[in-house]
């Protein structure tokens, strides 16, 4: 099992991390590269020109890399790294995640709205219940999430969940099994890892995502 919510199920390419030393799994890590200012700029989906420096996705190793000059000594010459990084990445993998989600609805394989979420999981073609995590505790008691791992985030704000399905705000969404699916719990479970609180597990065990994908 890897880091990022899935099985290694074949081979991946795999990184170290700088600040802890562990090796793993792309997905499981959020790749920086210098750019021409020598400032430190995260690559949320791996595609910018450069030499990657790879840190785990946490929110504490991200702001001890910042604080220690990690990315200076990866790099090894001088770089710039600002003090709200962990910020920035948190809003870029948020970004991520609803643009995916987005994706997923328009293939039709996400919904939200209670009944039809409702309808979903009872039919078990919803394979992964999100809810909103400023969302009514009661409300969100009424839905199960199906058996087994990675079936339930939990950390996405009413307003972000919203945003994927073109409304102001949405509580509950379902996915449906599929490729965009894996993807948008892979990247929940990079986020998991920026929005958990300070000593919490962070990428493999949030909110409901663990290392394994049954999906």
């Amino acid at each position: 099992m890897t880091r990022g919510g899935r099985d290694k199920l074949r081979d991946e390419p795999e990184r170290k991390c700088i600040v802890s030393g562990e090796t793993g799994p792309k997905a499981g890590l959020v790749r920086f590269v210098v750019g021409p200012e020598g400032e430190v700029v995260p690559d949320i989906t791996g595609r910018l020109p450069g030499r990657g420096i790879y840190v785990s996705a946490s929110r504490g190793l991200i702001e001890k890399a910042a604080k220690k000059g990690l990315f200076a000594r990866a790099a090894r010459a001088p770089v710039k790294a600002p003090a709200d990084l962990a910020d920035t990445v948190e809003a870029l993998l948020a970004r991520r995640v609803v643009d995916l989600l987005s994706l997923a609805r328009k293939a039709g394989d996400a919904v939200t709205g209670y009944e039809k979420v409702k309808d979903w999981l009872v039919s078990g073609r919803g394979r992964v219940l999100i809810q909103a995590e400023d969302g009514s505790e009661r409300g969100k008691s009424k839905l199960r999430p199906p058996e087994g791992e990675n079936r339930l985030i939990s950390w996405l704000s009413a307003g972000e969940i919203g945003l994927a399905f073109g409304r102001e705000r949405a509580i509950h969404a379902a996915l449906a099994a599929g490729g965009l699916s894996e993807r948008v719990v892979e990247e929940a479970a990079r986020l998991a890892g920026l929005r958990a609180p300070a000593g919490a597990e962070t990428g493999r065990q949030v909110g409901g995502i663990s290392a394994g994908k049954d999906m």
